[in-house]
């Protein structure tokens, strides 16, 4: 697990560095390499929305969707976000919540904590914590809703952290995460030559499996609902992957996408 968290704690800290842009460092959501196939973290907020935050908000985002637009969060509430990066989630849910709500931006790495700390330091009701999602460092039973946005994919124990967003939920307590999802099974070698485009590929589950980690956390109304299907056709493929055959090409076109996962903690549940 280490050797995993260490990784991506290079990659994002690299991508927060580098002029506020993932691209040229793998393990982001964004392209790594000379052009985004994917376009994952575009499209994800309306420009309506992204006007209302700092100017350099948008370009230091690495999410595959908009949590926030789904989870209807509402005044005087507690918000846990996991993986909270350089904070646009937070700035959002920290609006929604008003002057008597709580957000808490739950980050591994001292670079996007530092660089949200700055994001949003005139905001009184946001609180950054240092941690790891898979052991978060928050009291049973203490927050409303915990938001994501594209993270859980990339932990190397997703049961864990589903468990403990369970735990640390309030009874009645709402889960609304954005992630990638896989859409049919697709082999090994495809998945490392995706990898290689976005690290919030490489650790993808696939749809039907995402729920039922949900449901064995503990969770009701589990809903999985698609966004973005990811298309390569495969003139772009045979560029992109080059040592794929042709039938690993097609396996690959339309096999992945954004979903926005929700699910319930019962009012009973402790």
């Amino acid at each position: 697990m280490d050797e995993i968290r260490n990784y991506v704690k290079e990659r994002y800290a690299k991508a927060i560095r580098n002029a506020s842009s993932c691209r040229g460092a793998p393990g982001c959501c964004s392209g790594a390499g000379s052009a985004d196939i994917f376009s994952m973290t575009k499209g994800n907020y309306e420009s309506e929305v992204l006007e209302k935050t700092p100017e350099q908000m948008a370009d230091q985002s690495f999410g595959c969707g908009n949590p926030i637009a789904e989870a209807n969060i509402r005044p005087g509430e507690t918000v846990l976000d996991l993986g909270s990066g350089a904070g646009l989630d937070l700035f959002l849910a920290s609006e929604a919540v008003g002057s008597r709500g709580k957000v808490i931006g739950l980050d591994m790495t001292d670079e996007m904590l530092s660089t949200a700390a700055e994001n949003l330091k005139d905001l009184e009701n946001v609180a950054l914590v240092k941690g790891y999602i898979e052991e978060m460092p928050l009291e049973d039973n203490s927050v409303d809703v915990v938001i994501s946005n594209c993270v859980i994919n990339l932990s190397p124990d997703k049961e864990k952290v589903l468990k403990e967003a369970f735990r640390v939920l309030r009874p009645g307590g709402r889960f609304c995460v954005s992630d990638t999802v896989f859409l049919r099974p697709v082999t090994e070698r495809a998945v490392k030559n995706l990898a290689a485009w976005s690290g919030c590929i490489s650790g993808a589950l696939l749809e039907k499996e995402y729920g039922e980690k949900m449901q064995e956390a503990g969770f009701e109304q589990v809903d999985i609902r698609r966004g973005k299907i990811y298309a390569v056709p495969d003139a772009l493929a045979s560029m992109a992957f080059p040592e794929l055959t042709a039938e690993e090409r097609s396996e690959i076109n339309g096999a992945l996408a954004g979903a926005v996962i929700t699910g319930k903690k019962p009012v009973s549940g402790r």
